[in-house]
């Protein structure tokens, strides 16, 4: 005879099993996917993409000789000089700002031009290289996913921990750290742009403030010219790692599948 308390052990138990069957089996559906997304992006997406790349930089908007081309208006005119009807109102003036300088009631800076209004209504950014930089930011943003998928699959292959036969797993680890240094390298990519925009802002607000000094505007000249040169160098450093990713699992695609031989399983 089967009692109470061993009926509802053994209703608990089989209850037990079928919840960890049906969340093992709703596991590893996704598992599934992953492992053919990762490997159809090695073997078919990785060598396309670095071809898709390698054309990229062949394209007449990244091999501009002349960088004048790039170069964007500042439409900021200089002000006519203030003129003083009496020179005594210009000394007053001049005194009271030292007194207030001295007393720590005033900023030790020289006072500039008051910016009311921008003449065309907005300080437009450069437009040739926003274009640039609004076509190599999805390519950032697609090395970024493809190589958080693929680590993730590397990840997932890696066998339970035991002493011994690790060389495989050695490469398995070697393998997603060059994936997560991928993935934070072209991280840092998109880093650069934001500081572009706003090292670019910063030296705009100059020009409006003090329009007579023409470092300020040169300098613009100068960020806009180093960031195109950097925008056609971020395209080369995708397709590198593009190949470089490519082929080093490539060579090592039966270590990072299976980093134990059966042989050596058998031991254990």
């Amino acid at each position: 005879t089967i009692t109470g308390n061993s009926k509802k052990k053994r209703l608990g138990t089989g209850w037990g099993n079928k919840v960890s069957r049906y969340y093992s089996f709703e596991c590893h559906i996704p598992t599934i996917l992953l492992v053919s997304q990762a490997e159809n992006l090695v073997a078919s997406f990785f060598p396309n993409k670095l071809l898709e790349l390698d054309h990229f930089l062949k394209d007449p908007i990244l091999n501009i000789c002349d960088l004048k081309e790039i170069h964007s208006e500042i439409n900021l005119t200089v002000p006519d000089p203030i003129l003083l009807s009496n020179l005594h109102d210009g000394l007053e003036a001049q005194s009271a700002k030292k007194r207030k300088m001295e007393d720590g009631t005033g900023e030790d800076k020289v006072a500039g031009t008051k910016v009311f209004i921008m003449p065309s209504g907005m300080m437009k950014s450069n437009t040739k290289l926003v274009d640039l930089i609004e076509k190599v930011k999805p390519e950032i943003r697609t090395l970024i996913e493809k190589c958080n998928t693929v680590k993730m699959w590397v990840q997932l292959l890696i066998p339970r921990i035991e002493d011994g036969n690790n060389f495989g797993v050695s490469i398995q680890e070697e393998t997603v750290a060059e994936l997560r240094t991928v993935e934070g390298e072209a991280a840092s990519y998109l880093d650069q742009i934001s500081g572009y925009y706003i090292t670019r802002a910063k030296l705009v607000s100059k020009i409006a403030k003090y329009p007579h000094v023409e470092d300020y505007r040169r300098t613009v000249t100068e960020i806009d010219e180093k960031k195109y040169i950097s925008l056609k160098v971020i395209v080369s450093e995708l397709r590198n790692q593009y190949v470089t990713l490519h082929d080093m699992i490539l060579k090592n695609i039966d270590k990072i599948k299976k980093p134990r031989s059966s042989n050596a399983e058998a031991l254990y």
